[in-house]
């Protein structure tokens, strides 16, 4: 049943496609795959519309980061670019963005954890709402477009708390690098091409073990966990096959090992002893992309299939009551499989030089597996169809006043026992441009997030499924204001979030499981941001978000507060001849760790700092160091109620060759 759905929707898709290149397409790609920065005008940002517009004249909360920014922080992937953004709360399980499988380093938005979709030029790329944003190389990275608010009816479930489009460069600068730094760590990247072909490797490895967690074990003990032989290595191809069309291909490996060794026996029992193994767990993912990508002045047109494996493996020593484990329970083993593919299509029409219209379709075919492994005695397969249709009208009433108003409506079929959803969404926006330098904006969205098959259903031998959970659904209120006069650039936005059914993972202490419930969410806050790049020597950055973000639940009949109320982040930027140097930081404070059934509890704050330095002392070398950690703090780098710690301070010196 399976191959023959696969079959009707490769035949849907292939029809759908074959008619946009026919047709012709618009490409809002094109735009932002272009760094447009003029004086007095700013970024052009596309995701937040699916239009290209000066990020000033955008009437959303946006960050545009650019390839050079990204390389002048000494960011090595995704995650670490965003970490350093304005208003997002970073978590992660461990140095170098290593990730526990499935439980990846997350990208907070507004309080949210779940709220973020992650897309790569237009195309969505995360996996039942999981994503891996360490894996990405920086160095591929053309630019970060960063939309926060609800981006649904542009783009669909998981968008409730913001967007991120990673665009990939087009063109190639020949060059390899070699690193190596503390704690064994060793990069080595390659990039090869020309004006249509990229081809680039990447390869990075922390491989001492640092400790990274120490946590009960129930009432018999306590264990340290130490994170090891952190490996990540991609490989990719973009080619353009013609001006209007252009293929992507990108694969990605993760692995990582954590060992947990007992610190203290409460109460001893068989042979537990201080200083012996508790348990191992080694986690591997493998990803593939693929996109081919169509566009022209009124089509844009998107095929693409993302597939992934994940699987965890390691022997258990003790049970939680340190008793030797016998027989199947000495190995743990789970693997599982996501497979989605789909295509996105929008036309784009000017009706009249006031009115424009962009309207169009989205497929998903999506499908889960968990796979038969040695903790999984039953492999089960599940899979549905996503549908949607969207449009958006755009009206520029005068020289002062636009309005943006957009609806969605997506339905899922297929699903086992028919347990399918749909939703209706709208969003409206209006600008008011004061003078050519400031503006002003409402904007009011309705967001939502589809259950994902793990969460209904169960991803691993621990989790409990729910298969009546409830979509989520919720609202985003927000007013802003811009300017972006000479040099300095100030942002200003006012918000307000109200989700109801947000779900959420709750953790069954006594079965030493999880399952998920739907619980309420809100968040208020204000954000203000400023850039000041200067031809001078220095340049800087600075912004401030306070929020109270907080959850209600059934195992909570209160409003508890979750993450932290008060960001601080900054930098500023050296440049001096053939030296460039920048310092960085994020100040997260009045934070709260958050356990799903019981009260929230304070937690110092982190301040995660980088310090990265280059100097190029001809037009073909570079020599970098980048120092992570500057101040050797020892900060929580988690939000729920495990907790895991930043690594020591540590640095990594690169060599680029260009060729």
């Amino acid at each position: 049943m399976i191959l023959q759905n696969k079959k009707i929707w490769s035949q849907q898709i292939a029809v759908g496609l074959t008619a946009v290149m026919l047709s012709g397409s618009y490409s809002l790609a094109e735009a932002a795959d272009k760094q447009i920065v003029t004086e007095n005008l700013g970024d052009v940002v596309v995701t937040a519309t699916r239009s290209h517009k000066r990020e000033v004249d955008t009437p959303a909360a946006t960050e545009v980061i650019t390839a050079q920014e990204i390389r002048e922080s000494g960011s090595k992937t995704a995650a670490e670019v965003l970490e350093k953004a304005d208003g997002v709360a970073y978590g992660a399980f461990g140095h170098n963005g290593a990730a526990m499988g499935t439980m990846s380093n997350e990208i907070n938005i507004r309080g949210v954890d779940n709220g973020t979709l992650v897309l790569m030029n237009g195309n969505p790329i995360s996996w039942r709402g999981k994503y891996d944003l360490s894996a990405i190389p920086a160095d591929t990275i053309e630019r970060i477009e960063l939309v926060k608010g609800s981006g649904s009816v542009l783009y669909g479930s998981e968008a409730m708390a913001g967007v991120v489009n990673i665009i990939t460069k087009k063109k190639a600068a020949n060059m390899v690098t070699v690193g190596i730094g503390s704690s064994g760590q060793h990069h080595y990247a390659l990039n090869v091409g020309d004006d249509r072909l990229v081809i680039h490797g990447d390869f990075s490895e922390w491989k001492h073990g640092v400790d990274v967690s120490r946590s009960d074990v129930g009432t018999a003990g306590h264990t340290r966990t130490n994170l090891n032989n952190v490996k990540k290595q991609s490989i990719g191809i973009s080619y353009a096959i013609t001006k209007n069309l252009d293929f992507l291909y990108n694969h990605f490996e993760t692995e990582s090992t954590y060992d947990r060794w007992l610190t203290d026996v409460v109460k001893p029992a068989d042979a537990a002893k201080v200083g012996t193994l508790f348990n191992s767990r080694t986690y591997e993912t493998q990803r593939h992309i693929t996109q081919l990508n169509y566009h022209d002045k009124k089509w844009k047109a998107s095929l693409y299939w993302n597939d992934g494996t994940v699987e965890s493996h390691g022997p258990t020593s003790w049970t939680s009551a340190l008793k030797k484990t016998t027989g199947t329970g000495r190995f743990y083993n789970t693997r599982e499989r996501n497979v989605t593919y789909g295509l996105d299509v929008q036309r784009r029409w000017q009706l009249s030089p006031r009115t424009k219209w962009i309207g169009g379709l989205s497929l998903q075919r999506e499908r889960y597996q968990k796979l038969y492994a040695h903790s999984t005695a039953k492999a089960e397969d599940y899979s549905r169809n996503n549908w949607a249709v969207f449009a958006q009208l755009e009206q520029k009433f005068d020289d002062k006043n636009t309005g943006i108003f957009g609806i969605r409506q997506t339905w899922t079929t297929g699903a086992w026992r028919s347990q399918n959803y749909h939703n209706f969404s709208a969003s409206g926006q209006w600008l008011h441009k004061m003078d050519k330098a400031n503006t002003l904006y409402v904007n009011i969205s309705q967001s939502f997030i589809m259950p994902t098959f793990s969460q209904m259903y169960g991803a691993t031998d621990a989790g409990v499924p729910n298969p009546d959970l409830k979509p989520q659904k919720g609202v985003n209120y927000e007013i802003g204001w811009k300017q972006n006069h000479h040099n300095h650039a100030w942002k200003l936005a006012l918000f307000h979030m109200d989700i109801a059914d947000n779900i959420s993972a709750k953790w069954i202490s006594g079965r030493s499981q999880y399952t998920y419930e739907n619980e309420d969410f809100r968040n208020t806050g204000v954000e203000l941001a400023c850039d000041i790049k200067s031809n001078n020597t220095l340049s800087y950055h600075w912004g401030i978000t306070w929020q109270n973000p907080q959850v209600k639940s059934t195992k909570k009949d209160y409003w508890d507060r979750k993450f932290g109320r008060l960001q601080l982040t900054g930098g500023v930027t050296y440049k001096k001849g053939k030296l460039i140097s920048n310092l960085s930081g994020s100040y997260l404070c009045e934070r709260v760790q958050t356990p799903s059934s019981e009260h929230s509890f304070e937690t110092k704050p982190y301040f995660l700092t980088s310090w990265h330095t280059s100097y190029k002392p001809d037009a073909v070398q570079e020599i970098t160091l980048t120092v992570n950690n500057v101040l050797n703090r020892h900060d929580v780098i988690s939000h729920s109620a495990s907790t895991y710690y930043d690594a020591p301070a540590s640095y990594m010196l690169n060599y680029t060759c260009k060729f």
